[in-house]
């Protein structure tokens, strides 16, 4: 069975810290070598360590991930980027004037505005990497692959 999704994905957010590297490597565990992931930040921040627990909650690891932003890019063609911050999206949206793609902007809170307990701050990362799994799944139609 062949998919009918896009064969290359750019999630993009303000600094490619928290959101964008969660979502980049959901959708790598889920696609594998069928689509070409990658994600980038309008500016670079430093990797969260509660994204990178977050993630690592569901048995994936981004503690290696460098942010960097779009100009950091090696390939900017994509066939969609999805960003997850507004700023993400105006530039996006910038890119479309000299490229061809589908930019597509999925609002998605900002965990690190999150307050309160250390559990409490978790259960907003934790909902944020759930959020990112479903909308990834039923976006780029992940199938689980049947096991001969």
């Amino acid at each position: 069975m062949s998919r009918s999704g896009p064969s290359s994905v750019l999630f993009a957010c303000s600094m490619n810290a928290v959101r964008s590297p969660m979502a980049e490597a959901i959708a790598r565990h889920l696609f594998g070598h069928e689509v070409y992931i990658a994600s980038a930040g309008v500016r670079s921040g430093e990797l969260d360590p509660f994204a990178v627990k977050a993630i690592e909650e569901i048995g994936l690891d981004i503690s290696k991930h460098k942010p960097h932003t779009f100009e950091d890019l090696e390939d900017s063609n994509f066939d969609l980027v999805i960003t997850l911050a507004p700023e993400a999206h105006h530039k996006a949206l910038d890119m479309t004037r000299t490229m061809a793609m589908d930019v597509e902007y999925w609002p998605t809170p900002d965990p690190q505005l999150a307050s309160g307990s250390r559990d409490q701050i978790m259960e907003s990362y934790r909902a944020v990497r759930d959020g990112l799994m479903r909308r990834i799944k039923d976006r780029l139609e992940w199938r689980p692959k049947a096991h001969d």
